[in-house]
């Protein structure tokens, strides 16, 4: 075992020479198998140890025994208690969930500060048959179909080439002592309803249904590749972004088929799932303007394309921004203005992203901030005003477009709606003795 050990290592480029490798032991037979073999393949490691606090004493007795185990491999030993109940509780997680969360964040913090190479966990060839049933009931995408990968970003997995049975076999010949753990018993949860009822049906009626598993889920994993090279194709073509804001257009969706998973592949970077892309599916049929929300995003189904942005970019910034006469220029995260004082007379290219006053017709200071409803305002060339809403809606203004608007003002007149239109009142006349150039720059 310890040969294919450190065959599957170069199999799948783990470790590179002289990494330091920080081991995650529970102190469960898995992790210290993992420990024994990366001592007698003599690799340079350290040891973390996680005590959740959820079996009393029995977390404290684990967390001695790996400390135990440390001292006697002579390698470095880190540990940590989580308060996971409390955390589970107030995150409203599941506690497999607030585990998991807790131990790869701090994993994570302790070998980027420590300077290890990677983080290995002991997960092994049945975890990654039962973690694929496990997602094949709750129901998943491709991905979840690939089982446990050898490698993701720094967590590698140096034990997925062998079975349970092998570990149980090389514990018992090399003496190894280890941990139980109760709740291993326990059918509370899933995978271990999986595990002691599931595969065992499964094995009756195919006994290597495991080895089956496997091969299928290396096949899948391949399968996979070829559909993410798809997938970054499509997202190259369909997805256009500006700024903070991503527009995919409905038109070239409704040429992909089977459009159900195009657009879950699409939209899952946003946090959306199956159930909300069939209903964006189903909006496309209906008037613009229906909106959809992730926990992190907030996609529009406009007249066009479907618009998405964070959550944290929507809230719009309540704050007035103060321009002083003779002030020379305003800073804003998505822009800048400049202003300058020009006689009378003076030539310039004109544009929407540049606006001329009458300087004498301004109240200074001016005022830069976001539109609102009820916003009124005289586009020039008209006589009467009109109102920002209906403005937008002749331009055919996107939502997003609408609550990125931002407003010059003087006194309580929008003199600028910012990038858009002047309004005639401070436009520039005969009369005028000096202006006042603003111009918008990205």
């Amino acid at each position: 075992m310890l040969q294919a050990f450190v065959n599957n290592l170069k199999k799948e480029q783990l470790i590179a020479p002289g990494d330091t490798v920080l081991l995650a032991i529970s102190g469960g037979i898995d992790s210290v198998v993992m420990c024994g073999l990366f001592q007698k393949a003599g690799l340079r490691f350290a040891i973390a140890h996680c005590n959740f606090r959820l079996r009393e004493q029995e977390s404290d007795d684990d967390e001695a025994f790996v400390k135990k185990l440390a001292a006697a491999c002579k390698v470095p030993f880190y540990s940590k208690r989580f308060k996971t109940a409390a955390f589970a509780k107030k995150h409203k997680l599941s506690i497999q969930e607030a585990a998991r969360d807790l131990r790869y964040e701090w994993f994570e913090q302790l070998r980027e500060q420590s300077g290890y190479a990677s983080v290995a966990t002991a997960h092994h060839a049945d975890d990654s048959v039962e973690t694929f049933l496990i997602n094949l009931i709750r129901g998943t995408g491709i991905a979840g179909l690939h089982g446990i990968l050898p490698k993701q970003g720094k967590i590698i997995r140096p034990m997925l080439f062998c079975s349970k049975k092998e570990i149980t076999a090389f514990a018992k010949k090399n003496k190894l002592k280890f941990r139980e753990d109760s709740s291993n018993d326990s059918d509370k949860y899933l995978r271990n309803r999986i595990r002691h009822s599931i595969l065992p049906a499964l094995k009756k009626l195919n006994p290597s249904v495991d080895t089956t598993i496997l091969k299928n889920i290396q096949h899948l994993a391949g399968v996979e590749q070829i559909f993410l090279k798809e997938i970054y194709e499509i997202k190259k073509e369909l997805l256009r972004v500006e700024v903070a804001t991503v527009y995919i257009s409905i038109k070239r969706l409704k040429q992909l088929h089977p459009l159900r998973i195009y657009l879950f592949e699409l939209l899952k970077t946003y946090g959306f799932n199956a159930t909300s892309v069939e209903d964006i599916i189903h909006s496309f049929d209906t008037i613009s303007g229906k909106q959809f929300m992730s926990p992190t995003h907030r996609l529009v189904r406009d007249r066009k394309n479907l618009v998405i942005q964070a959550k944290k970019d929507l809230k719009a910034d309540k704050k007035n921004i103060r321009i002083k006469k003779g002030q020379a220029f305003v800073e804003l995260d998505e822009f800048k203005i400049s202003f300058s004082q020009l006689p009378a007379g003076t030539k310039f290219s004109r544009s929407e992203l540049s606006a001329s006053l009458d300087l004498d017709t301004l109240s200074f200071p001016l005022t830069i901030r976001k539109w609102k409803k009820g916003d009124t305002f005289q586009p020039i060339g008209m006589k009467g005003k009109k109102k920002l809403s209906d403005f937008f809606i002749d331009r055919k203004l996107s939502i997003a477009q609408k609550e990125d608007t931002w407003l010059l003002v003087s006194g309580k007149e929008i003199a600028w709606v910012i990038g858009q239109r002047i309004d005639d009142r401070f436009k520039i006349t005969a009369k005028t003795k000096k202006i006042y150039f603003a111009e918008l720059t990205e």
